[in-house]
C-alpha cells in the first residue's frame, strides 16, 4: 500500500459504489489535502468487505476502526476527528444490536468472529487494481513455487489431499478433475473458468473478482501447468461492469509484470488468459451449456460423458471451475496441510461462501463452516441476524437456491 503512516479503506465493490461510495473517496482525498494529510494518509478503494447491510463500509488501518454507514458528507468529520485529533467518530461505529454497544473493531463484531475467509482473503483489504498489494500479500507466490519448485502432478496432488471440491453446485473433486484433464492427450487445451453467476441474489464470484482478481488469475496458470494448456478463457456475465473492468486491468497488469504470457518465471511455461462475455442465460452456468455459448452456439447443455475433461471448447479436453473454486488454490500450494479442507474441517472451519439476503439486520457475503450440521448452522444464522426486521421470531430458513 506505500509507505504511509495510515490507510483509509473504502469498500468499492459494487453495493458502496451504487450508495456514493466513489463519492466518499473523492470528499476523503480533498479532506486530507486540506489538512496536509494526503502525504501521510492514503485513501484506498478496496473490494467488498461482506458487510453490505452496513455499507458504504469505510476502515481505518493500522487502528481497525470500522465505519458503517458512511455519506460523503462525513467524509470531512472523519479525517478531521479520527486523523487530525485522535478521535473516534461515535455515531459511525457499528451498533451492536443485542447489547446496543458501539463496537469499533469488526473481529469483535457478530457478523465477522466466527468467519474463516480464504477465498476472500484479500476482498476488504488490497486495492484489487494494484498488483503491488496482492504480491505483497504473497501473491503470485503459488504460482512460482509450483512451476520452479514442483512438477504438475505433485501439484495436482496437494490439490486433492486438500480435499477441494467444486464451488459451483456439483462439489466434484478439484484435483481429480485436474488429473482427467492432464490425462486426455491432445496438441491443445484449455483452462475456463466459470464466472457466470446466475442465481438471484448470489454474489459470490462477484464479489471475488471485484475484489481480488488476481488470485483468480493465478490459479488458472497454476492449472494450466498442471494439466498442459497455454489458454485461460473467463466466461463472465457482461452486467457484471466492475468485475470485468477490474479483470481487464489485472490481466494487463499480469502481462506487464510477466506472469502472463510467455516463459513466465523464465520457466519456459506460456499462459495467457483472455475474457469472453455471456448475455446472462441461467442455463450457461452449466459447464457444457457454458462451452457451447464460448463457441458462439446456442448455450443448451449436452449429455456427458464425454466430459470436458475429454472434449471440450473447440472440441479439445478443457477444465472448467468456477471462481470460488480457483479462489482456494493458491493458499492450498503455499500452506500446504495447514490449509487443508480436511484437516480444517476437523477443526470445523472449513469455508463457504453464504450469501445472506433477506429480511435481516445484517444481510451480506459470509464465509462459514462447510461441515457444521444444519442445527448448529442455523444458531450462527441466528447469532449474526439477531433480529429480524420484524418482532414475530424467525421459524423457517430456506436452504434452496433457483436451481
Amino acid at each position: 500500500m506505500g509507505k504511509f503512516k495510515s490507510h483509509i479503506l473504502v469498500c468499492g465493490g459494487t453495493g458502496c459504489r451504487a450508495s456514493r461510495g466513489e463519492e466518499i473517496v473523492e470528499n476523503l482525498q480533498a479532506a486530507l489535502q486540506e489538512n496536509g494529510l494526503h502525504k501521510e494518509v492514503q485513501v484506498v478503494r478496496t473490494g467488498c468487505f461482506g458487510f453490505c447491510e452496513k455499507g458504504p463500509v469505510v476502515k481505518m488501518v493500522p487502528d481497525n476502526t470500522f465505519y458503517v454507514h458512511v455519506e460523503p458528507e462525513d467524509a470531512s468529520e472523519l479525517v478531521l476527528e479520527h486523523m487530525v485529533k485522535g478521535r473516534k467518530v461515535e455515531r459511525l461505529l457499528y451498533l451492536d444490536p443485542e447489547t446496543k454497544e458501539r463496537i469499533s473493531d469488526s473481529k469483535h463484531m457478530g457478523f465477522y468472529k466466527k468467519q474463516y475467509r480464504i477465498a476472500l482473503r484479500n476482498c476488504g483489504f488490497i486495492n484489487p487494481e494494484n498488483i503491488d498489494e496482492y504480491i505483497a500479500r504473497d501473491g503470485y507466490a503459488a504460482l512460482g513455487k509450483a512451476l520452479v519448485d514442483m512438477q504438475p502432478d505433485a501439484v495436482i496432488q496437494m490439490i486433492k489431499a486438500s480435499g477441494l471440491r467444486g464451488r459451483g453446485g456439483g462439489g466434484f473433486p478439484t484435483g481429480l478433475k485436474w488429473e482427467l484433464t492432464r490425462k486426455s492427450v491432445a496438441d491443445q487445451k484449455y483452462v475456463v473458468c466459470n464466472a457466470d453467476e446466475g442465481d438471484p441474489g448470489a454474489f459470490m464470484d462477484r464479489s471475488i473478482l471485484e475484489g481480488d482478481p488476481h488470485s483468480v488469475l493465478e490459479a488458472m496458470a497454476i492449472c494450466g501447468y498442471c494439466i498442459g494448456a497455454d489458454t485461460g478463457l473467463i466466461y463472465i456475465r457482461a452486467e457484471y461492469p466492475l468485475a470485468i473492468q477490474r479483470l481487464k486491468t489485472a490481466i494487463d497488469q499480469a502481462r506487464d509484470y510477466g506472469v502472463l504470457g510467455n516463459d513466465i518465471f523464465g520457466t519456459g511455461f506460456n499462459f495467457d488468459v483472455e475474457i469472453r462475455y455471456g448475455a446472462g442465460a441461467f442455463v450457461c452456468g452449466e459447464e457444457t451449456a457454458l462451452i457451447h455459448s464460448m463457441e458462439g452456439l446456442r448455450g443448451e447443455p449436452t449429455v456427458k460423458p464425454p466430459f470436458p475433461a475429454e472434449r471440450g471448447y473447440k472440441d479439445k479436453p478443457t477444465n472448467v471451475n468456477n471462481v470460488e473454486t480457483l479462489a482456494n488454490i493458491a493458499p492450498i500450494l503455499l500452506k500446504g496441510s495447514e490449509c487443508s479442507v480436511r484437516s480444517v474441517m476437523k477443526r470445523a472451519k472449513e469455508p463457504r461462501f453464504l450469501p445472506w439476503p433477506g429480511r435481516s439486520t445484517m444481510w451480506g457475503l459470509l464465509r462459514y463452516p462447510w461441515a457444521l450440521p444444519c442445527a448448529k448452522l442455523f444458531l450462527i444464522l441466528a447469532e449474526v441476524s439477531k433480529a429480524a426486521k420484524s418482532s414475530r421470531p424467525c421459524r423457517r430458513v430456506d436452504l434452496r437456491g433457483a436451481a
